[in-house]
């Protein structure tokens, strides 16, 4: 208690010793303590002497029951000239942890009020003041450090519930296995938190399997190592170690805690067939599929890879078989990996070996590699027939001439069967192939421009059946050379070419198109042969035209130009063509001028009088030529006498069958599409009604020709038969023609044109009327039509009265 009660004298007169002051920081914590506490500041014009406490630390022993209990007794030097106030500031009186220490105001003695915690708190900084009682600061505050003494009040505890470490199996004596940890929160400079490791306690997995002491521990770090021989995995899976820990020393408090050691597996057995000799069975043509399993032995971890096997064949060049490992059962599968061939080899005797995926430890007994020998025998069954190439590559010209040979020794059969083939698929029916042999021959010719010609490529299906009825199939692809087989045709054939002399470059472009593909088509050339090429000439412009002209100013018409054109296949293929061209005046943008308009922009220079004058005059011309045309042609029916023959007639006389041209060109007797006047009624129906007409004909209905199968009640008008002696008389005379044929009921229903055929005054030939016979229709007789043979077999049953 004299230490704790020691009184230090800030005037440095008790107890003889005067302790200077160092006066660190002492303007910094003056500013603070008058920011904090404004009531301290110095009073006015007061002066005092700067000195400071020192004060050693005091020692306060923690969970002291001695409470409340004086450290210390401070006192200032102001003592002897006024009172003076205490106070003490810090953790533990006015911060947090409060109410731990205080002091008396009075006295200045500074108190614990409860027990301490090292744990908590190892040690106290306070402040102390000596105040006036106006608040005055009489002197510079003084540190009191408060450390609190340890007391071994905590036990060691282990870092981990439970450790675990692994150690191999036939590990050698001192080999390391792990460490174990403790904490303990007394003070760890004081023999308190001195602490030491050992083992209590050992037991065996499986238990009883291993009783003598197998581990050590070091009691200061808590390293665990081997201490004897004997761990062998296959006999103890692991141990449990009760471990204990204490401070002091190992002489204070202690804590237990459980280590797990696992004994690992070292590959020491290398794996074992059982049994060592298989027998599999393999179907020939199939692959990737199992045919069996092989099976090893190995004590060993299961599932590491110490365990696991790793299979090989020794004597497989081929590479027909494989061998792989199944993970869940470490068996050994065997596949077919390539198809075998009974009738190659029936029988496979493989030699099998196995190792383990990681390499076999030194302490390993020293044994020969374990073999197996497996059995594999071929079972055969019916193979289908198999072509030699698929698809059948097959290269011929299009032109190819039927019956040529085009594939042969198409396909094989592996079990030497008699085959069978067909074409399956030919859409244009190109092909033949022979049913025993298999040989490919062309029936037709090829044609490039087929829908089925796909670049050139012609594709089939050939079919081969084997006696078993198992068949297969193979595409054939036919590749087309093309071949020149068409001539070049020019193109246009016909033109016109402008005469103009001082118009460059006229003439007619022509090309030409060829059926056949490059390279027999173009470049084309075009030539004109000698003898064919009288004022004309050709002159190529590029590979595909030319240009026609005329080597001289020819006159206006039509021209026939005959063009020689060649294509550049091989061989080469030529063709005569007939060009037509027109030869006319052409105006400014180089098309044809109609004939008034050449007139007009020719160099004569005529005016638009004299141009009208012309122009009536040819029309004038025109007229007359088609009167005596139509005077010419006037009337040439013809009346057959009775017993005469059909050519023989007066001319005066009525001719009820006209010569007409309508220019059509039917099929000949059997052809009554063009004119079919006799189906427009039939004499056995009921007569028309007056006034009516044929439907679509414009014909009223009875008036038709005198025919077998048409009514003759009604009389024919009498024609100008004699052409006038007088030319003038023209119009007189077709007048009366007109009128004569207006009024015919037997012309045919619709508007024809009457051709008058006058040649004139004084014509020796006459006219064709003179040919008709005087006399009726009824009179006429023509049973000779049926001795005139069959070309007038149809006109004798038009006009048999029968």
């Amino acid at each position: 208690m004299a230490v704790r009660m020691l009184m230090v004298c800030v005037l440095g007169t008790l107890l003889g010793q005067v302790w200077s002051s160092a006066k660190l920081h002492h303007n910094e914590e003056e500013l603070h303590t008058q920011a904090l506490y404004p009531w301290r500041s110095q009073g006015h014009g007061l002066v005092r002497m700067k000195r400071d406490w020192i004060i050693p630390p005091i020692r306060v022993l923690e969970n002291s029951k001695q409470v409340p209990e004086d450290l210390v007794q401070i006192k200032s030097d102001k003592i002897f000239t006024g009172e003076v106030i205490y106070k003490l500031e810090g953790p533990g009186v006015d911060q947090e942890p409060k109410n731990l220490f205080e002091i008396d105001d009075k006295t200045g003695v500074i108190r614990s009020k409860r027990p301490l915690d090292r744990e908590k708190y190892s040690s106290f900084t306070l402040k102390a003041f000596a105040l006036s009682p106006s608040g005055e600061r009489l002197e510079n505050p003084t540190t009191i450090e408060i450390m609190v003494l340890d007391q071994n009040d905590n036990r060691p505890a282990f870092t981990q519930s439970q450790f675990v470490g692994t150690v191999s199996e036939f590990s050698v004596p001192g080999t390391s296995v792990m460490s174990v940890s403790a904490t303990d929160a007394d003070d760890p400079m004081t023999e308190n938190a001195a602490l030491s490791y050992s083992i209590i306690g050992q037991e065996s997995i499986p238990a009883n399997t291993v009783t003598k002491t197998m581990f050590g521990i070091n009691n200061q770090t808590g390293a665990i190592y081997t201490r004897d021989v004997g761990l062998d995995r296959e006999v103890v899976k692991g141990f449990r170690l009760k471990l204990q820990v204490a401070d002091m020393g190992g002489m204070g408090l202690t804590s237990e805690g459980v280590a797990i050691i696992h004994v690992s597996d070292i590959n020491n057995h290398a794996p074992q067939f059982s049994p060592p000799l298989y027998s599999m069975t393999a179907v020939e043509n199939r692959q990737e599929y199992e045919i069996g399993r092989v099976n090893v032995t190995d004590r060993d971890d299961r599932g590491t890879g110490n365990w696991e096997a790793k299979y090989s064949i020794t004597n497989d060049p081929e590479g027909n078989f494989a061998i792989t490992t199944d993970p869940s059962t470490n068996q050994g599968v065997l596949t077919v990996v390539k198809p075998l061939d009974y009738e190659a080899q029936s029988e496979y005797v493989l030699i099998l070996t196995v190792e383990n995926v990681n390499t076999l430890s030194n302490k390993a007994p020293n044994l020969p590699v374990s073999t197996a020998t497996v059995l594999v025998t071929v079972v055969n069954e019916n193979e289908a027939p198999r072509f030699r190439e698929d698809p059948i590559q097959i290269v011929v010209p299009e032109s190819v001439v039927p019956g040529t040979l085009l594939k042969s020794n198409i396909a094989f059969d592996p079990d030497n069967s008699d085959l069978r083939y067909e074409i399956s698929r030919d859409p244009e029916r190109w092909l033949d192939i022979d049913r025993d042999t298999g040989d490919i021959m062309a029936r037709r010719t090829f044609n490039m421009r087929s829908p089925h010609v796909k670049n050139h490529i012609y594709t089939a299906v050939v079919k081969v059946t084997d006696a078993g009825g198992v068949s297969t199939t193979a595409t054939a692809a036919i590749t087309l050379k093309e071949t020149n087989d068409f001539p070049p045709q020019l193109f246009p054939l016909s033109g016109s070419v402008c005469r103009d002399t001082g118009r460059m470059n006229s003439g007619l472009v022509v090309t030409a198109v060829d059926e056949d593909f490059p390279p027999h088509a173009a470049p084309f050339i075009f030539e004109m042969p000698d003898y064919l090429s009288v004022n004309w000439t050709v002159v190529q412009v590029n590979d595909t035209h030319a240009l026609l002209q005329p080597l001289v100013e020819l006159e206006a018409g039509e021209y026939a130009v005959t063009v020689l054109v060649s294509d550049s296949g091989s061989p080469v293929l030529s063709a005569f063509t007939q060009v037509n061209i027109t030869v006319c005046l052409c105006d400014s943008f180089g098309d044809c001028k109609s004939e008034a308009g050449a007139i007009i922009g020719s160099s004569v220079g005529i005016s638009f009088i004299a141009l009208i004058i012309i122009m009536a005059s040819i029309a004038l011309l025109l007229l007359l030529l088609l009167l005596a045309v139509a005077v010419t042609a006037c009337g040439r029916r013809h009346h057959i006498k009775k017993g005469t023959g059909l050519l023989v007639g007066e001319s005066e006389d009525d001719i009820r069958d006209n010569v007409l041209n309508y220019d059509e060109q039917g099929g000949g007797e059997e052809d009554e599409n063009a004119f079919n006047i006799d189906m427009l009624w039939n004499p056995h129906d009921a007569p028309p009604a007056p006034g009516s007409y044929y439907p679509g004909s414009g014909v009223p209905r009875g008036k038709q020709p005198l025919r077998k199968d048409a009514p003759h009640n009604l009389p024919s008008p009498i024609y100008p038969r004699r052409p006038p002696a007088d030319p003038t008389d023209i119009e007189d005379y077709i007048n009366d023609g007109l009128e004569a044929a207006d009024n015919d009921p037997n012309v045919p229903p619709y508007d024809t044109a009457l051709i008058y055929d006058y040649e004139g005054e004084g014509s020796l030939a006459g006219s064709l009327s003179s040919i008709a016979s005087g006399s009726s229709d009824g009179d006429q007789d023509y049973d000779y039509l049926n001795d005139w043979g069959p070309r007038f077999q149809k006109l004798a049953n038009m006009y048999d009265p029968r």
